[in-house]
């Protein structure tokens, strides 16, 4: 062990706390420098070596405790946390979110930090739309889906809120938080984003997909349909059922963090083979077919009508 290992036995060190260890703050630039300690933010620091461990979705939540804990040493209360920040820390899938830290405060005025990267909105939280998570305030999940709805495009509110639903959030309550906020900003998105989520979507790219599935204007499939073989049940993303056609989208490694093992492709492909035998017809697309929506409109099209026309022989 180096005499630096100390610095990852510890999530996050404040400047004082580095002080306390014998650090001066020329010492702790040059650590910066060196690569050996990370600043989560002006005053808030993380050993080098815990940090390259965390995924590029764990940093950013990091980022948010690091704000708590420079406010905490402060002695400012806790400000509530929201909308992307919350889904953060709710873990909720989010595409190509801003990186800002969201707090929702009742008045324009506060003692918390006013740095660049922290972006206040102004408005009255009910107490059942607030939380704890991780000993911090943050906005219920409800609630913050409904918030990323109204500052999102709508793709990105489809993707957030799809996987709130997934997570068990009430669609009834977050109908009711639309109804509440009626002519704020945004809440128009944020009511077209509730009626169209489906709560079946297991990915981002699921999500794209189904959305995707319904510009197209062709007749919808059955999401998340389970198929009994002879080697188990294969759960499909989406089933035209009459046909025996099926589609799967294949982005798990890029959303999931982990690459599928070899062990784990076979098994898949020896459970699509079972369902082959049965009559059943694959097609599987990966992220990129996504934005090349008249070519994915064909190649859907296709599929179907080969599938309708081996039912038909």
């Amino acid at each position: 062990m180096t005499s630096l290992d100390w610095l990852n036995r510890k999530a996050l060190w404040l400047t004082r706390d580095l002080a306390a260890q014998g650090l001066t703050t020329a010492n702790i630039n040059a650590l910066v420098r060196r690569g050996q300690l990370v600043r989560v933010r002006r005053g808030c620091y993380q050993g080098a070596g815990r940090w390259n461990k965390l995924t590029s979705a764990q940093q950013e939540v990091l980022r948010v405790y690091a704000h708590r804990a420079i406010g905490a040493s402060l002695g400012n209360e806790s400000p509530v946390y929201s909308h992307t920040s919350a889904a953060r820390l709710h873990g909720l899938f989010l595409l190509d979110p801003d990186p800002l830290i969201h707090i929702t405060q009742p008045s324009s005025v506060s003692p918390t930090s006013h740095a660049q990267d922290v972006r206040k909105h102004q408005g009255r939280l009910a107490t059942a739309e607030v939380g704890l998570r991780s000993g911090i305030l943050v906005t219920t999940l409800e609630r913050t889906a409904v918030d990323c709805s109204r500052i999102f495009q709508y793709r990105q509110a489809l993707i957030t809120t799809e996987h709130a639903l997934r997570l068990g959030a009430d669609r009834e309550q977050m109908r009711q938080i639309v109804a509440e906020l009626v002519n704020h900003q945004g809440v128009g998105g944020a009511r077209r984003v509730l009626a169209n989520a489906s709560q079946l979507s297991e990915s981002p790219g699921e999500t794209l997909t189904l959305h995707a599935l319904r510009s197209f204007g062709i007749p919808m499939p059955e999401q998340q349909v389970c198929i009994p073989t002879r080697l188990g049940d294969y759960r499909l993303d989406f089933a035209w059922w009459e046909l025996q056609a099926a589609l799967e989208f294949d982005g798990r490694a890029k959303y999931f963090n982990y690459e599928p093992t070899a062990k784990v492709l076979f098994e898949e492909r020896r459970r699509e083979k079972a369902l082959t035998e049965l009559g059943w017809t694959i097609l599987r697309i990966e992220w990129a077919d996504l934005f090349k929506e008249a070519e994915l409109k064909e190649r859907i099209l296709a599929h179907l009508r080969r599938a309708g026309s081996r039912r038909a022989a």
